[in-house]
């Protein structure tokens, strides 16, 4: 998923976002790592004064670096000149609901809790 805005400086700025949804410290470095590589292969196609933010879903764990390079290169490529993504292209920020709410509380949770 990707989120795009226009930048006022007029550089190219990139944001990455792993939450602990794809995976422990060891594969979320990992798939940072793979999409500053895959951004610094292809920046090129970035337009000038965007900044882009993508955020990894838990399926990039297991998809590997091309996977992961051929999605960053069609976000990339379906950027206007204008920095904005083209209609309907998917890469606008969404918001899902749950079919199950998920659990408010922080505690362990385990046998033996209060």
């Amino acid at each position: 998923m990707a989120c795009v805005a226009p930048c006022t400086e007029g550089r190219r700025h990139v944001g990455f976002t792993v939450s602990r949804r794809v995976g422990g410290a060891v594969v979320r470095n990992r798939v940072k790592r793979w999409l500053r590589e895959a951004v610094r292969r292809q920046k090129a196609a970035l337009p000038e004064g965007t900044d882009l933010v993508l955020i990894a879903r838990p399926a990039a764990a297991g998809a590997g670096y091309e996977a992961i390079f051929r999605d960053v290169g069609a976000v990339l490529g379906q950027l206007a000149p204008g920095g904005r993504p083209a209609p309907g292209s998917g890469s606008e920020r969404r918001r899902r609901r749950s079919a199950r709410p998920r659990s408010r509380s922080r505690g362990s949770g385990g046998a033996g809790s209060p």
